[in-house]
């Protein structure tokens, strides 16, 4: 497209264009002369007019004003909210061709980003369960909801409360959920009756930009057994509001087995510092995995598709090849779920988490599941990592890794490879990073198996476990 000084295609109509592959981002792509041009909401196969919104030096990017010819593998969307949502972006393929473009993500990720040799790419796992498959979610309140189409005539359409989601890239914006298919359906119905409730009882929500309100936010947890966990988060600390409110949500549902709230004051939406405060019922959840249970409290970080984790923790373990006297490094630890799954098969587990709430966590889920041979230890990563650290636990024979979505620091890759375990498994979130990192490693290590595995349909999302083991 060469250098531009202006914008020049912005609101432009490009015609008949050919949708040829879906990209990384949850995009489809087509080309115009030597255009990449990003589609929203679009379909290999797709033959589509577009609206361009977006363009830099390198692309554009649109959404579809006609679909002259649609995919084969074209559906229509679940959700009556997928105009405007920012999740579920690719509900409008069928499973299977998801499927296809995450296994190609990873493909692309190792052989045309990263050049990672590999010796195996196994077939994707997919997951059983393709909506209702998430034991998470949070939902934010506004005074103001957002209406795709606004009349200012319209009285509905001035300063109506709602109950929902962030539209993307835009805090202070917020639309109203009816129904979300991500969570087992009677979250809907408590949302919905906290929503109806609270308006009822004339409980002012939350205005995003002058940070005035009562009703803030609330978070919705469960387990594949059935257990609710809700955390009501409130902007101010009005004890005869929380009071009335909390005891109609557990009475109209009788199944929250969980009942917490807070206070938050502050301008962001982070937990940082906030006091979780017990209301009712019992004060955790316990999620089974096999043959571990682990306490889930408001704060914990656990895998939000937990029937995918038990595989993503098998496929782990398979590649882990133990043979019960390994003492195995965790690192990015969380609350221990990998390391205490595998600690049966291995000599001893070190786990090391930056979030010293997540090591509590951990320490908790070794007690209930009588794991001895797990240690937890909290701190940066590059600072704990060091020689004194080892000389106390000695050298590891196995590294598991399951970093965030940004990768490992350059130095930790660096004290991996001074380490030099026999064995690596790199569990990621983030294809792009993970194979920034392996390629740090390639002088040592070579990669065998590689297993892609799909944590959350209908996005563009794909987890991925590497094998690696140090070259004779």
């Amino acid at each position: 497209m060469g250098r531009r000084s202006k914008k020049i295609y912005i609101n432009q109509i490009f015609e008949q264009l050919e949708v040829t592959n879906s990209g990384g981002l949850g995009q489809s792509i087509a080309r115009r002369d030597n255009m990449v041009v990003f589609i929203d909401k679009a379909v290999p196969g797709d033959l589509v007019d577009v609206r361009i919104y977006k363009e830099d030096k390198k692309a554009v990017w649109g959404t579809i004003t006609q679909i002259h010819r649609a995919s084969p593998n074209r559906v229509g969307p679940f959700c009556e909210h997928f105009a405007i949502c920012g999740g579920c972006k690719w509900q409008q393929m069928d499973y299977n061709t998801q499927l296809k473009y995450k296994h190609q993500q990873i493909v692309d990720a190792y052989e045309r980003t990263g050049k990672i040799p590999y010796k195996e790419l196994l077939p994707i796992i997919a997951s059983e369960q393709t909506k209702y498959y998430r034991n998470k979610l949070q939902y934010s309140t506004t005074n103001k909801a957002y209406m795709e189409v606004f009349d200012k005539n319209n009285p509905e359409h001035l300063g109506k409360p709602a109950l929902g989601f962030h539209i993307p890239n835009k805090f202070d914006k917020v639309f109203d959920v009816n129904h979300c298919h991500l969570m087992h359906p009677l979250h809907n119905d408590m949302r919905n009756f906290l929503r109806d409730k609270s308006l009822e009882l004339g409980y002012p929500f939350y205005d995003l930009r002058q940070n005035t309100g009562l009703l803030r936010e609330v978070m919705f947890r469960n387990t594949l057994d059935g257990q609710w966990m809700v955390l009501v988060i409130f902007a101010n600390d009005d004890r005869a509001a929380i009071d009335t409110l909390l005891p109609l949500l557990q009475q109209a549902f009788p199944q929250i087995s969980c009942l917490y709230y807070c206070i938050n004051e502050k301008t962001n939406d982070s937990y940082d510092g906030i006091e979780m405060i017990y209301y009712s019922g019992d004060k955790f959840l316990t999620e089974t995995l096999g043959d571990y249970k682990f306490k889930i409290h408001p704060k914990s970080f656990f895998q939000t598709n937990p029937a995918q984790a038990l595989k993503l923790y098998e496929t782990t373990k398979e590649f882990a090849s133990l043979q019960g006297d390994e003492n195995v490094y965790d690192l990015y630890s969380g609350t221990g779920t990998i390391g205490l799954y595998i600690s049966k098969l291995c000599k001893q587990v070190t786990g090391i988490e930056y979030v010293q709430e997540a090591v509590d966590d951990a320490y908790e889920n070794a007690s209930i599941n009588k794991v001895t041979n797990a240690k937890f230890f909290a701190g940066d990563m590059v600072k704990v990592l060091d020689e004194d650290f080892v000389a106390a636990h000695g050298k590891p024979d196995l590294i598991i890794t399951d970093p965030p979505r940004g990768g490992m620091h350059p130095d930790v890759v660096k004290k991996i490879l001074e380490l030099a375990p026999k064995r690596i498994v790199y569990v990621s979130c983030n294809p792009a990073t993970q194979v920034r990192d392996l390629a740090l490693m390639l002088d040592k290590y070579e990669v065998l198996r590689v297993q892609p595995v799909d944590m959350f349909p209908h996005t563009h999302h794909v987890e991925c476990v590497t094998e690696l083991v140090l070259k004779a």
